[in-house]
């Protein structure tokens, strides 16, 4: 359950260093994150890979620049929560003579004129609502990574700021005089800000503003409302359903591994990647949690950028040879460099833009290419079923998916200086000759199964061959990460869920043994302990927790299952959400935020392990 929280205010509150708890707003095409002051800290334009006009979350001690705040004269606490089953953040802030405020955040979403109207905009709606609050507006966009302030021109009821290549324009009626000189004034009713493109904003600010969060709140709970949830465990799926759904760029249907970069893995750690990028990896869990709670919509968006990969690779040397991510526009070419101007999280840097991840060699993403493709060709609910045409352009992943099964990679784990024959990497590509033969079946083309079953199974006698690592007696044994060592990695656990074993399959539970005894630290799992290429990995890795408590499930240790999921969920922030890692110690989270795959952790197990819906009705 989600509770508001209430922090306490102190003087030097600004130079209290960043932390996790944030709570994301956005529309599919702009996103930002607000801290538990209610500063708007962290914000890209015109999307979630651009400049970070909102970068105060990565700027060290300078929390000045790259910010948007409501400074209440006397302030002493603050709490937030969000409007029910929806993305509107609600933050409530106190001052010491009795005085308050609160702050309706949003990013317009929602049908007008027979398409979705989803500005690069964001809005603030500032309510006096206890005694005579007196506030300062805060509003200091960057430009180019934090190498300046944004320049500020002004007109009546507006301000311009000059951001790098798209210019802001705040509409408001709060006096324009007081925002740009930064002088404390009484706010005595509703005062509305919009800080969107630069064009004049057409209509009564006050009205249209207010209108636009009737419209985005109708259409979120709406949209929630069509989600096919667990009994137990709800709020805590509908807010990660939510969030998901923001970290997909709906114009081309592309879905982010999380809303930020370089947030460290570790303190110190300089593990520090850009996620605002969408991996065929990460996407194919997402789509596939999603597909489970019914949310279509996301997965049909997500299957036309598919489309558009596949037919680019088609131009490469190599028919149907596909990187591990692309741009959120498919774009495949992400040089990675560094912000220099931007510290870093709690002045851990490096800040990277880009991923030089794109280079690499990662072979199990033609399975992750073929399985969602596959539902296309199934489902008679979508609104462009998958055609002849559509499996002709799909062989050719599937072509590569067997010409690469055996070949070295960087793995699912994207190592940098090292590559070998991952068995994660086999089993995605069995698993995409397996599902190419599933669909054959289902067109009718009986010859291009039984290749497909054929291959299918060579991979299979491969794996079984090259990755199984029998003990000194010859009795047991354990899959290694890689066909060349012997070493445990958490991703052998999803061998169940990809239908390569049965949960009851001996291999595989000796394997589950294994991997639990060398990885699992407490409550939580490591992805392996083995050093890479930073040295030995010193945090937990959030979405290998969740495949840990999914093969107790399966196990049939379900009461040991459900409090390990509950712990988990303990680990949540106050928005109720995960970023990628987690210290098994101390319990903070670190890593990027929010992360895609912890939030498909929360999904997959409430559903697992949820009592059933006929229990209540």
């Amino acid at each position: 359950m989600f509770h508001p929280c209430t922090i306490g205010w102190r003087l030097n509150s600004l130079s209290k260093q960043p932390n996790l708890e944030l709570w994301p707003i956005g529309n599919c095409q702009v996103s930002g994150l607000i801290d538990e002051t209610g500063a708007l800290v962290w914000g890209c334009i015109p999307r979630v890979d651009g400049d970070p006009v909102f970068s105060s979350l990565l700027n060290g001690d300078q929390r000045d620049a790259g910010i948007w705040r409501f400074e209440l004269d006397g302030q002493v606490s603050a709490s937030q929560n969000y409007i029910r089953n929806t993305p509107i953040l609600v933050t409530t802030l106190e001052a010491d003579d009795g005085s308050a405020i609160e702050i309706l955040d949003f990013a317009p979403r929602f049908e007008s004129s027979g398409r979705m109207y989803r500005p690069v905009a964001y809005a603030r709606i500032v309510r006096p609502i206890k005694g005579h609050p007196r506030i300062k507006v805060v509003l200091k966009p960057t430009k180019n990574y934090g190498a300046g302030l944004a320049e500020m021109t002004s007109g009546t009821n507006h301000i311009r700021y000059l951001t790098a290549g798209h210019a802001l324009r705040l509409s408001t009626d709060a006096p324009v005089g007081y925002i740009m000189e930064g002088r404390t004034f009484r706010i005595e009713e509703d005062t509305h800000f919009f800080l969107g493109p630069d064009e004049p904003f057409v209509g009564n600010l006050r009205e249209t503003v207010r209108s636009m969060e009737q419209a985005t709140r109708k259409y979120w709970q709406r949209w929630v409302r069509g989600l096919s949830i667990p009994l137990e465990w709800q709020e805590e799926v509908i807010r990660c359903a939510i969030t998901l759904k923001l970290c997909q760029h709906e114009e081309t249907g592309a879905i982010v591994a999380a809303l930020t970069t370089s947030i460290p893995e570790a303190a110190h750690s300089e593990r520090n990647w850009d996620y605002r990028y969408c991996w065929i990896r990460d996407s194919y869990y997402t789509i596939q949690a999603l597909n489970r709670l019914g949310a279509l919509d996301v997965m049909e968006k997500y299957l036309g950028y598919l489309r558009n990969i596949v037919d680019g690779a088609h131009k490469g040397e190599q028919a149907g040879q596909i990187q591990p991510l692309y741009s959120v526009m498919g774009e495949s070419e992400l040089n990675e460099t560094t912000a220099s101007y931007l510290a870093g999280y709690r002045g851990m840097g490096p800040v990277r833009r880009g991923n030089a991840a794109y280079k690499q060699i990662q072979h199990d993403c033609y399975g992750q290419i073929v399985l969602p493709s596959a539902q296309g060709f199934f489902d008679k609910r979508l609104m462009r079923p998958a055609d002849d045409a559509d499996f002709t352009s799909l062989e050719e992943v599937g072509e590569m998916a067997w010409a690469m099964h055996d070949q070295p990679d960087a793995g699912l784990w994207e190592f940098r200086t090292r590559e070998e024959v991952h068995t994660y990497s086999a089993v995605m590509s069995w698993a995409a000759c397996d599902r190419l033969a599933n669909v054959a079946d289902h067109l009718g083309k009986p010859d291009r199964s039984w290749l497909w079953r054929e291959r299918a199974d060579k991979i299979a006698a491969t794996i079984e061959e090259k990755a199984w690592k029998p003990d000194a007696s010859g009795e047991g044994g354990h899959y290694g990460a890689s066909f060349e060592s012997d070493y445990l990695d958490a991703s052998l656990l999803q061998m169940v869920e990809l239908r390569f074993l049965s949960p009851d399959n001996e291999r595989f539970q000796q394997t589950f043994a294994a991997v639990e005894e060398h990885l699992r630290r407490g409550d939580h799992m490591l992805r392996y302990a083995a050093e890479d290429d930073f040295g030995a990995p010193e945090t937990a890795f959030n979405v290998c927790t969740f495949w840990l408590i999914e093969a107790l499930h399966l196990a049939g240790r379900n009461d040991e299952a459900r409090t390990l999921f509950e712990t988990m969920l303990s680990h949540t922030t106050q928005s109720g959400l995960l970023s990628e890692d987690l210290d098994y110690e101390t319990g903070e989270l670190w890593g990027n935020f929010p992360q895609t795959y912890s939030l498909v952790g929360v999904i997959n197990c409430a559903g697992l392990l949820s009592k059933p819906w006929s229990e209540v009705r």
